[in-house]
């Protein structure tokens, strides 16, 4: 895990001041790697590296950039984590070291582009190639490690953070398409980001520059082809293979380990795993944060429990207003652009706690998008359930629960009674892709505090209709549908989290659930493998059980990490909030209307999102619009004083 940033001239010009160019990089996003820097610069000065590091694997070794006999030179951030069989794979080549690194060098020495598609872990890397004068970069298949580009007067560059670009900006412009996008969903659909200028690498596709010219592929999909031959005793017992297999892989380190414990399923099953599997000699330790403001915010009881069945050293943190004030300005500049919930918040506290005590840790990202967790999925199959009775269609291959089995399950929906009316209140029945859309669109509740004409005419759910609907996806399961958008556009955004509050503390997360083949393994599931009579994740608790307490194997609240931020809005959150609207600042951004936004301060759901998205983004345009010429300067006063 690493940070990586890079200059190439697109006209094959020397790049004056490359060198001062790759320092400023360097320094922006240091905390990404606290273990020492390097660079890289050919001879004409036209190609550049920079490369923060935090050790790993091979920590006397593995310095970089890395650079082959064959002019080939490489500045990479991530873990392949099938490094060991791929370097019998290599034999052929000469090691000088024992990283990852240098096994993606041999891979792009034999097989080129397509070497990614030997790599099976988290990864995104820039390889020079001095003898064909390209450039060949790759991300990984479902976006855990960074990858953002700009190009300014002929010149490319690249870097694992935004912010580590916009020294080379002259002015920002934002992107009202990705502003649409944020104010809907929270997230972004395509592959551009906030600022105008800024391109994010999207997952599963390379960059190959050659002549000046950018060629972007994709090289990996998941196909929803459905295997309705096997049992469900099949699919659970090579689904239990795979997760160890992958628990196993991810726990490749030559540093201590440890894991997120939310108390929640997926990373209750991924810490009681690697806690048996890992070879490492030193005590596996869990990390968990808690709310004590009320029982309705705190899953400690839980994690605790997963703790004492795994045998498990657990550190706890109690997270509280004060920290809220204290710490999210600097949660948000971490995050480069807001994106999804205020789980970043409490993310930001349980990474400094694992700081203290490890450079590793293990995370169950992924599961809910893989499996179909998220109660959301209940709501859309109540409503279908409904129109299936209606419709006397109930048996007919669209749907995989009856409205009888499902009852009982419903207790699930408790906390979720606003939303419920909110969604039921227009449009029941209509096509699923837009029932979907509306009970993920968050932009109905903005109608006053938003300028909406002055952002443009266009609409998300083209974009949304066009993943939601994808040819990968087959048209019966209107579950697929639903954790395939989920795990094309939410699960970019929340890997966008885990990275960056697990970064700004300079350590590591890995997220075992995010193996390519357990992933491609599970959207073979037929719908009612995965998901039967209302039980989410029904497979993997089945497949698991043996690995959670019963506490958690019983509970009917799944929380997901809620904070109590709109329960401090009106109290102890009041005036910062306020100040920070009333600013003025905040009053020229055109597109809010801060009063109104100040008024709803408590009427707003428990565990609604409309503030924290606003003020999110009033801190994001705080941090970077506003002080963008700050960035520029740093440029400036590095070649001033050199």
């Amino acid at each position: 895990m690493c940070g990586i940033a890079g200059i190439l001239s697109l006209n094959n010009e020397s790049v004056k001041d490359v060198n001062h160019y790759l320092r400023v990089m360097d320094e922006i996003q240091k905390h990404r790697g606290p273990d020492g820097s390097g660079f890289y610069t050919n001879q004409k000065d036209s190609v550049g590296f920079a490369h923060q590091r935090l050790s790993i694997i091979d920590l006397s070794t593995g310095d970089q950039p890395m650079s082959d006999k064959y002019g080939n030179t490489i500045c990479y951030n991530g873990e392949v984590y099938n490094y060991i069989e791929l370097r019998k794979e290599l034999s052929g080549y000469e090691f000088k070291s024992s990283s990852d690194t240098e096994v993606i060098l041999a891979a792009y020495q034999k097989w080129g582009n397509d070497c990614v598609n030997h790599l099976r872990g988290m990864f995104s890397f820039a390889i020079w190639n001095e003898k064909e004068n390209s450039m060949f970069i790759a991300r990984d298949r479902f976006g855990i490690k960074p990858f953002y580009y700009t190009i300014q007067n002929n010149v490319f560059y690249f870097a694992s953070e935004v912010k580590t670009l916009l020294p080379f900006i002259d002015e920002i412009h934002i992107n009202n398409t990705a502003l649409k996008d944020y104010l809907y969903f929270q997230l972004y659909l395509g592959d551009y980001t906030l600022i105008s200028d800024v391109t994010e690498l999207k997952p599963a596709h390379t960059i190959t520059i050659k002549n000046g010219q950018l060629k972007i592929e994709k090289y990996w999909e998941v196909y929803y082809n459905l295997n309705f031959s096997q049992s469900p005793k099949y699919f659970e017992e090579r689904l239990h293979e795979l997760i160890y297999e992958s628990v196993q892989l991810h726990t490749r380190s030559d540093v201590p380990i440890g894991s997120y414990v939310s108390g929640g399923i997926d990373s209750s099953i991924i810490a009681s795993v690697a806690s048996k599997t890992s070879q490492n000699k030193d005590p596996f330790m869990g990390f968990t944060g808690k709310f004590t403001y009320s029982d309705l915010y705190d899953e400690s009881f839980y994690a605790r429990k997963l703790a004492e069945k795994a045998k498990i050293g657990l550190h706890e943190i109690d997270i509280t207003s004060d920290d809220f004030i204290n710490t999210i300005e600097k949660v948000i500049y971490h995050l480069d652009y807001p994106v999804a919930g205020p789980g970043s918040f409490p993310q930001y506290h349980v990474s400094k706690l694992a700081s203290q005590h490890r450079k590793v840790v293990l995370g169950g990202q992924g599961g809910d998008e893989i499996f179909g967790g998220y109660t959301r999925y209940l709501i859309a199959y109540f409503e279908q359930c409904i129109k299936g009775a209606i419709d006397n269609t109930l048996h007919n291959g669209n749907f995989v629960v009856t409205y009888e089995s499902i009852i009982p399950n419903l207790v699930s929906l408790q906390n979720y009674k606003p939303l419920l009316k909110e969604f039921f209140k227009d449009g029941m029945f209509n096509p699923i892709d837009e029932r979907y859309f509306r009970l993920i669109n968050r932009a109905p509740d903005l109608k006053s505090e938003i300028k909406w004409d002055e952002l443009g005419g266009y609409t998300p759910f083209d974009s949304f209709a066009k993943i939601f609907n994808g040819s990968n996806v087959g048209k019966e399961s209107y579950f697929d549908k639903m954790t395939h958008f989920d795990f094309k556009t939410l699960l970019p955004a929340l890997l966008q989290v885990e990275d960056r509050m697990s970064m700004a503390h300079g350590i590591e997360s890995r997220v075992p659930f995010l193996d390519h083949p357990l992933v491609e393994f599970a959207a073979t599931m037929p719908a009612d493998i995965k998901f039967k009579d209302g039980t989410l994740k029904m497979i993997l608790t089945n497949t698991m059980r043996g690995e959670l307490p019963n506490e958690i194997l019983e509970r009917k609240n799944k929380m997901g990490f809620p904070v109590p931020l709109n329960d401090w809005l009106g109290n102890e959150l009041k005036e910062f909030v306020n100040d920070i609207f009333n600013s003025e600042k905040a009053k020229t951004r055109g597109y809010f209307n801060n009063a109104e936004i100040l008024k709803g301060l408590k009427s707003e759901s428990k565990f609604g999102r409309k503030v924290w998205g606003l003020l999110s983004l009033e801190i994001w345009y705080k941090q970077f619009y506003d002080n963008h010429q700050s960035f520029k300067n740093k440029l400036k006063q590095t070649i001033k004083h050199n």
